[in-house]
């Protein structure tokens, strides 16, 4: 856990990324010149990192109505890190993730993959420029943190032919791409915060912050995965997931957050290698963050978002229903 926000700059920092001689002219925003590289595959390049302390995700709760209400929530503290070299160039960034439960019967892990990404960092200007490429992906947790009714039927679920949204690497995957541009999967981190919306003063840290980032990203369809049951049992889940989260991930929807970061601290390769494990692990031993949890959704005005109790009882019944009928 990166908890330097009370310390100083550690020395180290060299800049001049990326040098003189690119095609790209410094500073831009423009990072065509640079491939998009794997999110994991250059951890032991990294030497520091800008921790994301706050933050601050918004979406509309009514995607295409007269009152879309706004939602507003940060997630759990350092859900997010920019990792780098002593010269500035980008080389890995920590992706949120979270637990959410559907009342007391199902709790799912989120998380923001990082499949792709480019970039630089600038801490004397304190401009930063990335590009990147995610994907969603939504699975269960644990059968011991499902509630009475999913434990009667967990077997079905782990031991069918079926492959269902269990682990990650079944997980149900979540398309994303540029808004406005679904054959763009590229998307930028620009500075400063979103312009495209208003922000609460709860959702604002500029006294705090070191420097800041926002993100926008069109959410698309979930993959299909060629098997029929586990397509329909997927679509069903993404409903109940958009019911609990107030259609956080709704096929249309634009996902944006806006990133609070605290001062430059250094990377410790194995820690960040680590990292998406010993989230996942502790989000399933307790549906907790170790670095604290987050806030629950809001509108503007601070009321809080309340899902339809009747709608999550109703999918609930319609998700067991649908294992019994089909395993």
């Amino acid at each position: 856990m990166q908890n330097n926000q009370d310390s100083c700059i550690p020395n180290g920092w060299i800049g001049g990324f990326p040098p003189a001689n690119s095609p790209m002219q410094y500073p831009t925003r423009d990072l065509t010149s640079l491939p998009m590289l794997g999110n994991m595959d250059n951890i032991n390049f990294l030497q520091r990192q800008l921790g994301v302390k706050w933050p601050e995700f918004s979406w509309e709760t009514q995607k295409g109505n007269v009152n879309p209400q706004r939602c507003y929530q940060k997630f759990a503290p350092y859900i997010s890190r920019v990792g780098y070299t002593d010269e500035g160039r980008v080389y890995s960034v920590i992706c949120p993730q979270q637990g959410i439960w559907l009342k007391d019967e199902i709790c799912l892990n989120v998380e923001v993959t990082v499949t792709g990404q480019r970039g630089w960092v600038n801490e004397t200007t304190k401009e930063i420029a990335v590009d990147m490429t995610v994907e969603g992906k939504i699975w269960f947790t644990p059968s011991e943190h499902q509630g009475d009714k999913i434990k009667e039927i967990w077997p079905l679920l782990r031991y069918s032919l079926p492959t269902f949204p269990l682990d990650k690497e079944n997980a149900i995957r979540v398309i994303t791409h540029l808004p406005g541009n679904p054959d763009q999967p590229i998307f930028p981190v620009n500075k400063g915060i979103s312009p495209e919306f208003i922000n609460p003063p709860f959702a604002l840290h500029e006294s705090e912050a070191f420097s800041t980032g926002y993100i926008a990203v069109e959410i698309g369809d979930i993959k299909m995965t060629k098997d029929p049951v586990v397509d329909d049992f997927n679509k069903i889940i993404m409903r109940a997931f958009n019911l609990g989260s107030g259609n956080m991930l709704q096929p249309g929807n634009i996902l944006s957050w806006n990133l609070w970061f605290t001062e430059p601290a250094l990377v410790n390769k194995l820690e960040w290698k680590n990292h998406a494990e010993y989230w996942r692990k502790s989000i399933d031993a307790h549906h907790g963050s170790p670095g604290g949890d987050g806030t629950n959704a809001r509108y503007f005005d601070g009321t809080y978002f309340n899902p339809e109790q009747y709608a999550i009882d109703e999918i609930i019944e319609e998700i067991i229903a649908y294992i019994k009928s089909h395993l």
